[in-house]
């Protein structure tokens, strides 16, 4: 499908020469398709690239979805584990996610105009574990709004500012969004 070749080719692109290198000129090309044939799909870069954060962001809640259902958990928090290492999975092996990651990078508010991509994230998230786990929505809203915002803020030290080993972080971020979790879950 060209859509999908248009995609990879910018997520490849932003890996090779970041956001900011990126046009449209450089996806069409090597996507093998016809710039004019890019803008039948897409108006702009930031379009393309807003339609590459939403493929991440349905692969991450495809990937968590597979995981919860084929997994036997012992305790809620075997779940933030497992969405952790989805996020961490996503980071390590999918083109262009190290750089524009959910697209917070390109627009806080680039995967839905009335809300900024976090909770965006926070809410799919929350009907994902409110399914699961049989728990109401409304009870999970804040908590895991609140547990997306403190992991991407610890996230961000692990993986772009590399102040301390990427393995140590991401075990810090787990251990800070159980103990913030437990007094609502528990």
């Amino acid at each position: 499908m060209r859509v999908e070749r248009m995609l990879e080719a910018c997520a490849l692109l932003i890996d090779e020469v970041g956001y900011d290198g990126v046009t449209t000129t450089l996806i069409a090309e090597r996507a093998g398709v016809a710039v004019g044939s890019l803008y039948q799909f897409f108006p702009d870069k930031r379009a393309v690239v807003q339609a590459l954060t939403t493929r991440n962001l349905d692969r991450f809640m495809e990937l968590i979805a597979e995981r919860l259902s084929s997994a036997t958990l012992e305790h809620w928090w075997d779940a933030v584990d497992m969405v952790f290492d989805a996020y961490v999975q996503m980071y390590r092996h999918v083109p262009g996610f190290t750089q524009i990651r959910f697209g917070d990078v390109v627009d806080l508010r680039l995967m839905d105009d009335q809300r900024d991509n976090n909770t965006v994230i926070a809410d799919r998230l929350a009907v994902l574990l409110a399914d699961r786990f049989a728990l109401p929505l409304t009870d999970l809203r804040l908590p895991i709004s609140v547990s997306v915002e403190i992991a991407d803020g610890i996230l961000n030290l692990a993986f772009r500012r590399k102040l301390f080993h990427e393995d140590v972080m991401i075990a810090e971020a787990k251990r800070v969004v159980r103990g913030y979790l437990s007094g609502h879950l528990d």
